[in-house]
């Protein structure tokens, strides 16, 4: 049984909103403190996509990042024959979309909601501002998308060693077929 008159009336509460949360768990704002997330909280958009709606379209300019509070979101490139392919399925927690807080350039894919999905939006509008008002919290922010971008280039620097060397291997491998074939053949 809880006694309200005995309660600590002093205690602050510490429960968080639903986007604060979501922000916590984006590496972009990990470095963030409270008040920076709240103030990032007040600059976000939220908005709940319908079963194959558009979130965004390839060739787009992107303006702005993303974050699945709840559904699920497709990410799809359309081929020249006009067939959809899904590069990634992203769900709670999921961000995409975060180059386009640095540039501008048209969108390399598709994003649309593969069931009804509530998404959280951060616009390059909203960042410059910020980074106008409090210089500290959005260089923050721009460090987080660097460090994004600087962890998947080294990740396609990987891949990319990999199938060069996976090429190399298979090149050889073929000469030296081409080599035994010579030498058996009359």
């Amino acid at each position: 049984m809880k006694y309200p008159l005995w309660e600590n009336i002093f205690k602050r509460r510490t429960e968080e909103s639903e986007t604060v949360l979501a922000l916590k768990g984006v590496p972009i704002f990990q470095e963030l403190v409270k008040n920076e997330l709240k103030e990032i909280e007040k600059l976000v958009h939220q908005r709940t996509y319908t079963k194959g709606e558009q979130i965004f379209s390839q060739e787009q300019p992107g303006l702005g990042m993303y974050i699945v509070l709840s559904g699920k979101v497709n990410i799809v490139r359309h081929d020249e024959e006009g067939n959809k392919l899904i590069l990634a399925s992203l769900s709670q927690g999921s961000f995409f979309g975060d180059m386009s807080l640095l540039d501008e350039a048209p969108r390399s894919a598709t994003a649309e909601a593969a069931e009804l999905s509530q998404i959280i939006a951060f616009f390059r509008p909203d960042l410059f501002d910020l980074l106008n008002r409090q210089p500290k919290t959005g260089i923050k922010i721009i460090t987080g998308v660097a460090n994004i971008i600087a962890t998947r280039l080294r990740a396609q620097n990987q891949l990319s060693q990999e199938l060069q060397e996976q090429v190399e291997s298979l090149t050889q491998e073929i000469e030296q077929l081409k080599d035994q074939t010579a030498d058996s053949s009359p």
